[in-house]
């Protein structure tokens, strides 16, 4: 290996619901196949459904658990749909430090831990061409 960094790589699609057991039957149906993973994550105030594909990445269903969580205010604004776009990469603290010195907008200054258990932050729509875009360290197991 040559010790440059693998090209980035779609990890998953977000997808804001208002009800996240209907949309696990229509996704489920749609999918051919069952969420990998149902669980709540407090910090980000959403209950998630993982449908995973081992090659084709993920789709991710996310339900607000609070009216004044982030999906809630996309859901009031846009309406259910897509939510945000994630990447993998390989040093996602080195991946802040160029975005912060290329002055683009971080919506996290700092990495989270996210649904799948991988560290995580995300960059401001203003920054990516209007797409809020996730940011996901590669794991260290491939």
């Amino acid at each position: 290996m040559t010790g440059k960094p693998r090209p980035p790589a779609l990890s998953h699609v977000g997808v804001a619901v208002r009800d996240l057991d209907s949309a696990i039957r229509r996704f489920a149906l749609l999918l051919g196949a069952e969420p990998e993973i149902i669980k709540e994550v407090p910090e980000q105030r959403v209950r998630v459904a993982i449908f995973a594909h081992q090659e084709a990445g993920r789709i991710e269903l996310l339900e607000a658990t609070s009216d004044d969580s982030p999906i809630a205010r996309f859901i009031a604004r846009r309406g259910e749909g897509l939510h945000h776009v994630c990447i993998v990469v390989d040093n996602l603290d080195r991946k802040l430090s160029e975005l912060r010195a290329a002055g683009v907008p971080l919506v996290d200054e700092t990495p989270r831990i996210g649904a799948y258990g991988c560290r995580i932050a995300f960059v401001h729509p203003t920054g990516a061409g209007g797409v809020l875009l996730e940011l996901e360290e590669r794991r260290r197991d491939g």
